[in-house]
Formats: structure tokens, sequence, C-alpha cells
């Protein structure tokens, strides 16, 4: 049976999901409790589950080192930092400890936690909680990444966190939180490392994630209009990432365009570019283009802010270069 849920819905289902199969799942962070998280994302779940729901101190160095302590013991902790922007301040937890347990204990050691946290501008909250920081994650052997794009990738995707013996950063992006979309009612998991075709197409690949993947596929249904038939292919996670399923649909296609809203310099699509170069070149009868964000801290200002954001006007041109 499916059923309506937005976004936030879909996350809070696959965690209720999760907790009510499993008594060690456990879920902490600041205002996590009665206030339901900074975005409603908890809301409820402390009076379905007293004692697995905590709220925790104004510390993210405390919320992600009880979350690898816990789960080196063998709890499976929901860890939330309430914006990507704060995970500076616990990343020696997250990149010396989660990330390097497994090895430094010769594989005795399992560290099964989630990290959820939310990324991304276009709501007016200025240079300090509007970053998209995921490339960050991606670059430490260790952690998984995942980045839903849609209510049902959601839900999906949170079952297969939690029950990861890896730790996983579970990045939620604000523009999301709201849309809306048919989702299994019954418990159902979606593998990482899995991408999906968002739509269809023939005459170029667009490779993009969270809130890219809705921009995307706008630029493609006005692309479409014009004669140009374009795939999306939304990755889903970047770690593990679905090289195969990149590669094969640039082998239909014959043209990239990488769509992602953090900072074009360092970001994770010149690791996607870099991948087909090495792997699939001869597949390519034209450059790879990235759309990305301009190196630049995100204005507070909402004009300047939709400026540097990428929009469907930005994928478009660049698609169109290809021909």
């Amino acid at each position: 049976m499916m059923k309506e849920m937005t976004y936030a819905e879909a996350i809070r289902d696959g965690m209720r999901l999760e907790m009510k199969r499993d008594p060690n799942v456990y879920i902490w962070g600041e205002d996590v409790g009665k206030f339901g998280g900074c975005f409603g994302v908890t809301a409820g779940l402390v009076d379905e589950f007293p004692g697995q729901v905590i709220d925790t101190p104004i510390s993210e160095t405390a919320i992600v080192g009880a979350a690898v302590g816990a789960a080196a013991a063998g709890l499976r902790p929901i860890a939330e930092i309430m914006f990507v922007d704060f995970m500076g301040v616990c990343l020696d937890e997250l990149f010396n400890q989660a990330a390097k347990m497994h090895y430094m204990f010769g594989g005795k050691a399992k560290i099964p936690m989630v990290l959820r946290t939310p990324c991304g501008g276009g709501m007016g909250a200025a240079a300090q909680h509007s970053q998209s920081m995921e490339a960050w994650f991606t670059h430490i052997p260790g952690i998984k990444t995942v980045m839903p794009s849609t209510p049902a990738d959601a839900k999906g995707l949170m079952a297969a966190a939690v029950r990861d013996n890896n730790p996983v950063m579970y990045i939620e992006h604000k523009q999301l939180l709201g849309i809306k979309g048919d989702v299994p009612e019954e418990d159902f998991i979606i593998p990482l490392g899995k991408a999906d075709i968002k739509k269809a197409g023939s005459d170029v690949t667009i490779v993009a994630w969270s809130w890219m993947v809705h921009k995307a596929l706008a630029a493609a249904e006005a692309l479409a209009q014009e004669g140009i038939n374009a795939e999306v292919l939304d990755p889903r996670t970047l770690v593990p990432l679905d090289t195969e399923s990149i590669l094969k649909s640039v082998g239909k296609t014959g043209k990239l365009v990488i769509v992602h809203e953090a900072v074009k310099i360092g970001g994770y699509g010149g690791e996607i570019a870099a991948m087909v170069a090495e792997e699939g070149l001869d597949l390519l009868d034209a450059p790879i283009k990235r759309v990305a964000m301009p190196f630049t801290p995100i204005p507070f200002s909402p004009a300047l802010e939709s400026c540097v954001i990428p929009s469907e006007e930005k994928i478009i041109a660049a698609v169109k270069s290809l021909f």
C-alpha cells in the first residue's frame, strides 16, 4: 500500500519503523524530543518511544562522540546535527573515530551509526546555515553518504542506513522537507549504492542529487519542448557510488552534465566527472559540463542567493552548449 507523505514525514516513518523493529535504535540530538527537532522531523517520536529519543546539550562534539561510543558498544544511534554547517565542531569524532575504529581494531569493532543533518540554501538563512558540504564526507574512507531527493527514497534509504554496520551521513535538504510523494506504508529498503533514473532520456545524461534533482527534472521538461530528450539520474548515495549506472547512461546518451548545489571547486561533481573520464572517455561525444555554485559564501540577500544557487536556466544552458 502507498501513502502520500512529505519528505519529513517519510524520514520520520523510516526512523519509527526501525525503532519499532529494533529497540537498540536510539535518536538523540538538540531539541529532538518534545520540540520535535528544528524542522519537525522527529515530532511525536518521544511519546511513542519514551527512553529511545533523547534531548542533548548544545554540543555537537558530545552528540557525535556519544553516538560513536554507543555504536561501538552495540546500539544503533541516529544522531542529529541541527545544520550541516555545524559539523566542523565534531569532525574529529566523525573522521578520526567513527570512520577509523573498524580498521584500527582489525575489523572487530563495528560503528552502526547514522548522522542526520540538513543542508542547503534557498531559505535566506545566510552563509552559516545554508551550505552543502557533502564533499567533505565523501573524502573520508569508512563513511557512507546518503542524499535522498524524494519522500520514498528518504524512507527507504533511512532503513538501509540504520541497518548498515558503518557510519552513514544522511543529508536532508531543507527545501525538500515539505514536498509530497507516494511512499510504501510498509517496511522497505533501498540499498545503498543504487542510483535511480528519475526520467529516462536518450540525448544527454544529467546527474544530480538532493534538491538539484527537482531542478534537473524541470530543466529536462523545458528541454523536451525544444527536442532535447534528457535523462535525469539520481545517485541517491554518493558513497558508495553507482558508477555502473552512470556509465551505462552516458553510454546511451554520449553527453554528461553534472549538477550540484555545493560550490564547484572541490565539489563531488568533479569526482563523478573524473570517474567518467577515466572509465568511459570513449562513451562521450562532447565535453563534460558541471553546473554548481560559484566559489563564494551563500549570500543573505534573497536576490543574490537565487543568483548563485544553480537554476533550471543554468542547467538548460549547460545542456544546450553540448549540441
